[in-house]
């Protein structure tokens, strides 16, 4: 087993809590100079809070913030993993730190369009930097992870349903269905922001291929794409016979062209095709992959 450093530890630590601060700073401009002024809200614990603070004040966002994320970071605490807490306590507690320091912050006068798009952006953003660094800011979440468990829904479903409840109550309770479905609209823009940075730009693909001449079909894959892969052992569910699958991690650019080698090898190969979020390399891995780099560019050149 490694151990790791207590100096590295702690400058790990040090650079999450940087991250999250500058998330919460983020998220905390798109409220205050998009969201609020054009009466628009988020999902979440975040949107009852915005919709409390327009019922009893704009000045009592942050009290509603902390203590309506106060149940879920207990139960965080009592059923996830107490790390997790402390990272979700610091989170919340900068997130409604930088609400109550913007507070005075003007407004930008946008249309709603701009302010949906450009205030949901910058949610999302600061959201996923938030996220990505091991916080958290929405109990909903906690509540979501916990129902998965139990009953099997999924983490997505169960926040949808949630927000959907969050976003009919908004346009109930101030009798205006247009910022129900505007603030729905910038929940969507937020969400996909979010993922694209907690997962990152690059579309990776894991490939999983099946075919006659595994051995063949690799050395050509390594050959015309400069592609690493991996055999992993199988067994032919009818056929009862071993066989090696091919898996390859590639991006999206380059798939068209491995589909097109594989098939032209083999016509008759299978192959399987998955989405990535992110790829984890180690210190070992991220050394062979810059030198596989460096050859291949002195090889074009």
């Amino acid at each position: 087993m490694v151990t790791v450093p207590a100096s590295k530890k702690f400058y790990q630590y040090f650079l999450n809590y940087v991250g999250m601060a500058f998330g919460a700073a983020f998220a905390a401009i798109a409220i205050r100079v998009f969201l609020i002024p054009n009466e628009l809200i988020d999902g979440g614990v975040i949107g009852i809070s915005l919709i409390l603070a327009r019922l009893f004040g704009g000045s009592y966002l942050s009290f509603f913030l902390l203590v309506l994320n106060i149940p879920f970071i207990y139960l965080a605490y009592k059923f996830i993993r107490r790390t997790f807490v402390i990272q979700m306590f610091v989170a919340v507690v900068l997130f409604a730190l930088f609400l109550t320091l913007m507070e005075a912050v003007p407004s930008f006068n946008a249309d709603p369009l701009e302010a949906i798009v450009i205030g949901g952006a910058m949610l999302g953003a600061g959201a996923g930097l938030i996220i990505r660094n091991g916080g958290c800011t929405d109990g909903t979440e906690i509540l979501a992870i916990l129902i998965n468990r139990k009953k099997g829904f999924t983490v997505g479903q169960v926040i949808f349903v949630i927000n959907i409840f969050i976003f009919a109550a908004y346009g109930w309770i101030f009798n205006d269905w247009h910022i129900a479905l505007r603030s729905l609209m910038t929940y969507i823009v937020a969400f996909k922001i979010m993922d694209i940075v907690i997962a990152g730009l690059e579309e990776l693909k894991s490939v999983l291929i099946m075919c006659s001449r595994p051995d063949n079909l690799s050395k050509i894959i390594t050959h015309e794409l400069g592609l690493g892969l991996t055999f992993i052992k199988g067994k032919g569910g009818y056929s009862g016979e071993d066989r090696d699958i091919l898996f390859i991690i590639v991006e999206r650019l380059d798939l068209a062209e491995l589909k097109e080698i594989v098939l032209r090898e083999d016509p008759s190969a299978f192959i399987a095709i998955e989405n990535l979020h992110e790829v984890a390399y180690g210190r070992t891995a991220q050394i062979a992959l810059r030198r596989k780099h460096r050859k291949q560019r002195a090889e074009k050149s």
